[in-house]
């Protein structure tokens, strides 16, 4: 369904969640990457979502971040309590050493 190419971008999640529920994510990142990465604890249970190539000229989210890849995060916000800001998309950037998270987006949960 998602090629050679979204199955590398599932594989890169799955690393950087691992990564992230342990402090690791910033070997992720882009070197010039701002991405807020936020607290270890919210990527625990998180799985890769579905990926998807980047079309600057359709993904206002994407302005400017030079990304060619965006996945959303399943199980964000499972759990948690109204208020709270969890990852919920990744941007990443194709490079010539592989995918680098570019940035992360977060929206505040609304359980009601």
């Amino acid at each position: 369904m998602w090629g050679r190419d979204g199955a590398r971008v599932i594989d890169a999640t799955e690393q950087l969640i691992a990564a992230a529920s342990s402090g690791g994510q910033h070997a992720h990142a882009c070197g010039d990457s701002a991405a807020d990465f936020g607290d270890a604890d919210l990527w625990d249970g998180l799985g890769a979502g579905e990926p998807e190539q980047v079309d600057p000229a359709t993904t206002l989210d994407a302005a400017g971040l030079d990304a060619t890849w965006r996945i959303n995060l399943e199980g964000a916000g499972i759990g948690e309590t109204s208020g709270r800001e969890v990852p919920t998309d990744v941007f990443y950037r194709e490079t010539e050493s592989g995918l680098c998270v570019v940035d992360v987006i977060w929206h505040t949960v609304d359980v009601g």
